[in-house]
């Protein structure tokens, strides 16, 4: 005979429901027992615009033509931590319940890495593949603008990107010389906003208030300026704490 569980020994055996089938029983309601542990990281997203940054300036100098066609595999091995780091980026990212953070870094770090394997590989037609896969990241550009304009530092990058990924396209398909010098100067615009951006949450982050405009509204501005209570509004129903994604 088995024995006895310690919830039928000390007379908590949940009640079956009238309306369970025979022989089912469910647990009570435990949302007064239920505890939320919060495990606070540092920001990663200083480390993901600084990679932004450092990679931008390394393509856009290739294109613009102060690296000559034969380094194209040196700035290939150049740009390829950029993958690792901004994968961590979106990791940490996800980890900190920030989706939206996290899928744009996620999407660099693969555009990184599509990058540095075309060029280091020196694949027939290479160049045009890349346009294509510019454009489709101009799509994704576009619909993600739509989501991150309260988060102002994500959306000023994405934003002066937009027109980069425009012109690296069409600068591949066509092969037009003009517009893949277009592409590098617009490359090194987006390496300064996201030099910008980086240093403005490091400092803001170094003093615990904003030093450096950076552009916050709506949520962004209160999971900044909001007290505890705003932090923890509708926890329950965020991804891994609800029961399904």
């Amino acid at each position: 005979m088995p024995a006895a569980s310690p919830a039928a020994d000390s007379g908590d055996t949940p009640a079956a429901s009238p309306d369970a089938p025979e022989g089912r029983r469910f647990e009570p309601d435990l949302r007064s027992m239920t505890r939320i542990n919060l495990h606070p990281i540092a920001s990663p997203m200083p480390l993901g615009f600084f990679t932004i940054a450092i990679a931008s300036v390394m393509t856009g100098c290739l294109q613009l033509g102060v690296f000559d066609e034969a380094a194209r595999a040196a700035v290939a091995f150049t740009v390829l931590p950029a993958f690792v780091l901004q994968l961590l980026v979106s990791i940490l990212a996800f980890g900190a319940r920030d989706v939206i953070a996290a899928t744009l870094m996620a999407v660099f770090a693969g555009s990184w890495l599509a990058y540095a394997l075309v060029m280091f590989s020196g694949a027939a037609d290479g160049l045009r593949v890349l346009g294509v896969f510019n454009l489709a990241l101009l799509c994704f550009g576009a619909l993600m603008t739509a989501v991150t304009r309260p988060k102002r530092a994500l959306w000023l990058v994405l934003a002066v990107s937009l027109p980069r990924w425009a012109t690296t396209g069409l600068a591949g398909i066509t092969g037009a010389e003009w517009l893949t010098r277009t592409s590098g100067a617009l490359g090194l615009v987006v390496a300064l906003v996201a030099m910008y951006t980086a240093f403005a949450l490091m400092l803001e982050d170094m003093r615990s208030e904003q030093v450096l405009p950076i552009g916050r509204s709506g949520p962004a501005h209160l999971a900044v300026e909001g007290d505890l209570s705003v932090q923890l509004r509708n926890l329950e129903r965020q991804a891994g704490v609800r029961r399904t994604l």
